[in-house]
């Protein structure tokens, strides 16, 4: 793993910039803003993706694969913290002595002079930005963006605007969203996460405190997450802006319905207002008024704000619809923390209606897993009617001896409602042998989860039977 080095003197120039691991959800976005900014752009990723046919298309040399050569001729190489020590890449730069920075400081170096809105959060920032993006466009503006995930209505998940001001997904995995001159904070929450970088829940706080202290205008922040309140009760001199369900909140949401795409009443000085979803989810109600409080707080008048929120698509991997095979539909979303994982399946209930939710779940992390297995656990029993677990998906960690996508599994009450199954085509054809007309399955993780899906539609296709059976103890 490479950690960023948040005391970094930024060149004065980037040059050609080379990205090692272009493809990723994250790295492909600020390769897009480089390329609209004029710069040249090699990079080098493991699999040839859409992602990276798309940035050819826009003028990106790109190599299948990792090798020092593909470091060719470039100024600059950009990373991502998942990468390796030993990348070659990396390595061949570090020996040249060109500059390497990690892909938050490349975003830092091109928003300078901007008026930056951070989103941050544990939970619900690429649905924030995407809410916010989108609303600005709907009520107008041009702003230049970047989000984790690909904004439905426009297909991608940055563009350079006309505007000045520059809406970030701000990562707080790593500390990176430190790293922003921001203007304008959104923290949809602080639930604690990441303590493999923070090591404690106090220190994951100590520095969303730092985050929100150093928002130049104004923070804009839930009434309801103790993590939040615990740190914006700590800032000093700030113009606060609260939204949530709580009395005291500035923007205060009520009446909640959840029957297919959400409603909700929203009150703001002194005023209700009807508000009114294209896409399903109390907690997206939740994220749709912490957007509303920025946007009425820079001057939109809040019918406006509320009605440019309706066109909002979603974005991608966030209870997304891959596909539908003998009556079974089959979403994806990448929740990857007990909480999330909680707000998804809600969601998959209030559409499902009398059929069942059958979760494919992918865990995130030796660490995570390790620490939160009984929570992962609680939270599937509980809101999914059957749960298949897969083996961990490790990203920028070394396995840990013993911890395994069982972990999860062994922690349900009832075996009857868990399988494990580490091979993928065992699972897909158990989620087939499970489900039946009128049912809903989800995979859930920010890994590849996504990459069993052609499987489960093709399993689900090739059943002969339709009627399923339940799984024991359903």
């Amino acid at each position: 793993m490479i950690t960023p080095d948040l005391e970094m003197q930024l060149p004065s120039e980037l040059g050609s910039t080379h990205f090692v691991g272009i493809g990723g959800s994250g790295m492909s976005g600020i390769a897009r803003l480089f390329l609209e900014a004029g710069h040249r752009v090699t990079g080098s990723d493991l699999r040839d993706t859409d992602a990276v046919r798309e940035l050819r298309e826009l003028g990106a040399e790109i190599a299948i694969g990792h090798d020092a050569a593909h470091v060719g001729d470039a100024d600059t190489l950009v990373v991502t913290g998942a990468l390796w020590q030993d990348n070659p890449e990396y390595q061949e730069a570090l020996r040249r002595g060109i500059p390497v920075l990690h892909r938050s400081l490349a975003l830092n170096w091109l928003i300078r002079g901007h008026r930056t809105i951070a989103v941050a959060g544990a939970h619900g920032k690429s649905t924030s930005t995407g809410m916010l993006v989108t609303a600005l466009r709907e009520l107008g503006g041009d702003p230049s963006f970047v989000n984790g995930g690909v904004i439905a209505s426009y297909g991608r998940s940055s563009a350079y605007g006309a505007d000045d001001l520059f809406v970030v997904e701000a990562d707080e995995s790593d500390g990176s969203f430190l790293l922003y001159d921001t203007a304008i904070a959104l923290i949809t929450n602080v639930d604690a996460d990441h303590l493999d970088h923070y090591g404690t829940q106090e220190a994951f706080e100590d520095a969303f405190v730092r985050f929100a202290q150093g928002a130049a205008e104004f923070v804009v922040a839930s009434s309801d997450d103790a993590g939040t309140i615990a740190v914006t009760d700590r800032l000093v001199g700030k113009k606060l802006v609260t939204f949530g369900f709580a009395s005291t909140a500035d923007v205060r949401i009520h009446d909640v319905v959840t029957d297919g795409p959400v409603s909700f009443g929203v009150e703001y000085a002194g005023r209700d207002h009807l508000a009114r979803l294209a896409i399903p989810g109390a907690h997206n109600a939740v994220n749709a008024v912490g957007v509303f409080a920025i946007l009425v707080e820079l001057g939109w008048d809040p019918d406006a704000v509320l009605r440019a929120l309706e066109t909002f698509q979603g974005t991608g991997r966030r209870f997304e619809l891959r596909g539908t095979s003998r009556g079974v539909r089959v979403f994806d979303d990448y929740a990857h923390h007990p909480t999330e994982v909680a707000a998804a399946l809600a969601t998959a209930r209030s559409v499902v209606g009398d059929g069942r939710v059958i979760a494919v779940h992918q865990p995130h992390l030796y660490s995570r897993t390790q620490m939160m297995a009984g929570e992962f656990a609680e939270t599937y029993e509980r809101l999914a009617d059957h749960t298949v677990v897969l083996d961990v998906y490790g990203a920028r960690e070394d396995p840990i001896p013993g911890v395994t996508g069982e972990l999860v599994a062994a922690r349900f009450r009832d075996p009857g409602h868990v399988d494990y199954l580490p091979d993928w085509q065992q699972a897909a054809d158990q989620v087939a042998a499970i489900a039946r007309d009128g049912d809903l399955v989800m995979t859930l993780s920010c890994g590849d989860v996504y990459r069993i899906i052609p499987q489960i539609l093709d399993a689900l296709e090739a059943t002969a039977d339709p009627a399923m059976s339940e799984p024991a103890g359903a």
